[in-house]
């Protein structure tokens, strides 16, 4: 017997989510008058026949949002960034009913494989994508699977997905400004892994702003580990052209920075000035407090969360910019030895 036409089917027609098809059919709020009719109308073009088990099956039923972190467990009880996010997506799911799939897995693979997955068995009704990658092969996954997607991150690399993204070139530029403002002439970027690229546009923000300024900039790769930095922080500090200044991609090795130069006995911010990349409670109680660049988390998750609903709902993909970190001033940050207070 001849399988009739499917929801899917209908979606792929017209274009959009299977969740803006059921939402269509069932005559929920979440698509435009425009585009429920236009959706009705292919619905009997191709002589569609809904059933309870097909409508519970392809429709909105899940009524949960996946997110997938290359990362373990373990990590997320360190980092402040995606702590603060998954509040964000919380508070707006919770809003709607919906519920949160995480899933930790170790690689980009392991990762589209998720993605396959949970849209096979209608797992979720969308995805959040978070550490854009150079070239990165779940974008055209994702079109290729029509899951609805926002992609936190951008704006490039982004394909015909939401993006949901920050201008973090601009605040590495107020951050080498700052520090050249206050005379530091050497200075040093502990980064994240090279292959993500909000990392290669801080770098090359970096190196422009440093050359902009008159700056020797240096840049460290790191994978933004606590242990790492520290180990980028010891050979730093050892080197003949030691800098007066480091700026980290994050609150964790910055903090951890900090702690060796008072291992090795070199004081902050006297003879070293160190920046954060991020805020967290652990740089507002350390000695001297640390100068870092902050910016709402929670509320980046939070429309992070709006944006995937529009998503779902069929609305046309779009680049939006999120706030912007702004540098906020502590005690880690000094004129270099040498010069006046």
């Amino acid at each position: 017997m001849a399988r009739g036409p499917t929801m899917s089917d209908i979606a792929r027609r017209a274009g959009v989510s299977r969740v803006a098809v059921s939402y269509a059919l069932n005559g929920r709020a979440g698509v435009s008058p425009e585009l429920r009719e236009r959706i009705l109308a292919l619905a009997r073009e191709m002589g569609f026949r809904p059933s309870g088990p097909a409508m519970a099956m392809h429709g909105a039923a899940a009524k949960a949002i996946g997110l997938a972190l290359r990362r373990s467990s373990a990590t997320l009880s360190v980092e402040v960034f995606p702590r603060l996010l998954i509040s964000g997506i919380q508070t707006e799911l919770s809003a709607h009913g919906f519920g949160l799939a995480l899933q930790f897995v170790t690689g980009l693979d392991a990762e589209i494989a998720v993605y396959r997955r949970w849209s096979g068995e209608r797992r979720v009704d969308g995805v959040l994508v978070c550490d854009l990658a150079v070239d990165d092969p779940r974008i055209a996954v994702l079109e290729d699977l029509r899951l609805p997607a926002v992609v936190v991150g951008g704006p490039d690399g982004t394909g015909g997905l939401t993006s949901l993204w920050s201008d973090d070139a601009a605040a590495v530029r107020e951050t080498v400004g700052y520090l050249a403002s206050l005379g530091h002439r050497r200075a040093a970027l502990v980064s994240g892994p090279a292959g993500l690229a909000h990392t290669q546009r801080r770098t090359a923000a970096f190196q422009a702003a440093c050359r902009s300024a008159g700056v020797d900039g240096s840049v460290l790769i790191t994978d933004y580990t606590g242990e790492a930095g520290a180990q980028a922080t010891r050979r730093i500090l050892g080197s003949a052209r030691r800098p007066s200044a480091i700026v980290y991609d994050n609150d964790v090795m910055a903090v951890a920075g900090l702690g060796v130069a008072m291992e090795m006995g070199i004081a902050v911010p006297a003879a070293l000035s160190i920046v954060a990349g991020e805020d967290s409670a652990l740089c507002q109680v350390v000695r001297p407090a640390l100068t870092v660049l902050r910016r709402d988390v929670t509320a980046h998750g939070q429309r992070a969360a709006q944006l995937l609903f529009g998503a779902m709902a069929g609305s046309d993909p779009q680049s939006v910019q999120g706030e912007r970190a702004a540098l906020v001033t502590r005690g880690s940050t000094g004129p270099p030895p040498g010069q006046p207070g």
